[in-house]
């Protein structure tokens, strides 16, 4: 493809030969001079297949190199793209030949319209753009926090159920399983939309990723709180003492958006180790710090109402008389795990799903 401007155009991305710069939505992109040199081959030939052999004589030079430094600088390139192997959007791998540029490409200076240029303000279509990212990670957020929620409840539920708890009986069932579902849908959704809240920086993203996941659980946590403690007062005159409020919201919404960064243009297993690991040690660490999560709140609501038919003392582990500290701890890691593995895969498949996405 001859360009004499040297200026190529795909996904949100634009790549200037001539000024030896990719930027990301106004914002540049760092790359070694030889990495760009092997992207500025890669998208020149867009559709055509670049052998190993003449990526090495063009951008090595001669100089002798091993086939893994080449995929180290393919590598590379995929990680500031986004883009993942498994999955490519961007750079596909043609085993034992080379490699192959798939996305459309726009070359020229009419391809840069509507785009931000060197630090500006994103303009009016990659707000709408943004806009649509932003939905897309409220409603995977949705998901994957509701995915949770029902998980969770059913898991609660067949133990409260083991020793008579809930009544013994499906309706208990169901009706737990409903609620902490629901809960994890309005959880999900806000730490989602706080998480997508990043598609309208213009750059740096990945740190807005926590912040953003925090302060939507900040959030969803508080309102929580204040609307669950307002409900029991109105319908039964008084209200539990301890519920799950923002400072576990916090946490946990902080976790998720770490582990999205991370799992970043990774497979999905990293995405689903990552929430697991980061949402485990914050759920527990909720605990430690005093706060509780989903078993701990029912728990404090069982004891308040001695006429509730649910109780999680059988699930009492390391030798405790009751559902006690340590029991809270262990299972408040484990719903962590669970909320975050099915946020992060949630968030990270939006991502990847969706073109031009964070």
């Amino acid at each position: 493809m001859k360009n004499v401007a040297g200026v190529y155009c795909f996904d949100r991305f634009i790549l200037d030969a001539a000024d030896r710069r990719l930027s990301d939505d106004g914002g540049s992109v760092e790359l070694s001079g030889r990495y760009l040199d092997a992207l500025v081959l890669l998208v020149a030939e867009e559709g055509r297949l670049v052998t190993k052999a003449r990526l090495l004589d063009e951008i090595w030079k001669g100089v002798p190199v091993t086939d893994e430094a080449l995929t180290q600088c393919v590598r590379s390139l995929r990680k500031a793209l986004g883009d993942e192997a498994g999955r490519p959007r961007f750079i596909e791998t043609v085993p034992r030949h080379g490699y192959r540029f798939i996305a459309p490409v726009t070359p020229g200076l009419a391809g840069a319209e509507d785009r931000t240029a060197r630090g500006k303000p994103i303009p009016r279509t990659g707000r709408s753009e943004a806009l649509a990212q932003f939905i897309g990670m409220g409603r995977a957020g949705l998901i994957g926090g509701g995915a949770a929620g029902l998980i969770g409840g059913l898991a609660y539920g067949f133990a409260g159920i083991a020793e008579g708890g809930a009544g013994g009986s499906l309706s208990g069932l169901l009706v737990l399983a409903a609620l902490t579902a629901v809960v994890g849908m309005i959880g999900g959704s806000s730490v989602g939309f706080g998480v997508g809240a990043a598609s309208f920086v213009s750059r740096r993203r990945e740190p807005w990723f926590l912040l953003g996941g925090a302060c939507g659980g900040l959030v969803v946590g508080a309102f929580a709180r204040l609307a669950g403690l307002d409900a029991f007062n109105l319908l039964f005159g008084m209200a539990p003492t301890a519920m799950t409020g923002a400072g576990e919201g916090l946490l946990l919404g902080a976790a998720i958006g770490a582990g999205v960064w991370i799992a970043r243009g990774k497979r999905r297993r990293i995405a689903l180790i990552a929430g697991a690991v980061l949402a485990g040690l914050a759920g527990a660490g909720a605990v430690l710090l005093g706060g509780r999560l989903m078993g701990g709140s029912l728990a404090a609501l069982a004891a308040q109402f001695p006429g509730a038919q649910l109780s999680l003392d059988h699930l009492r582990l390391f030798g405790e008389a009751t559902f006690g500290p340590i029991s809270q701890i262990t299972t408040a890691g484990l719903e962590g795990a669970l909320f975050g593995a099915a946020m992060v895969l949630a968030l990270t498949v939006e991502q990847q799903q969706r073109p031009g996405a964070l």
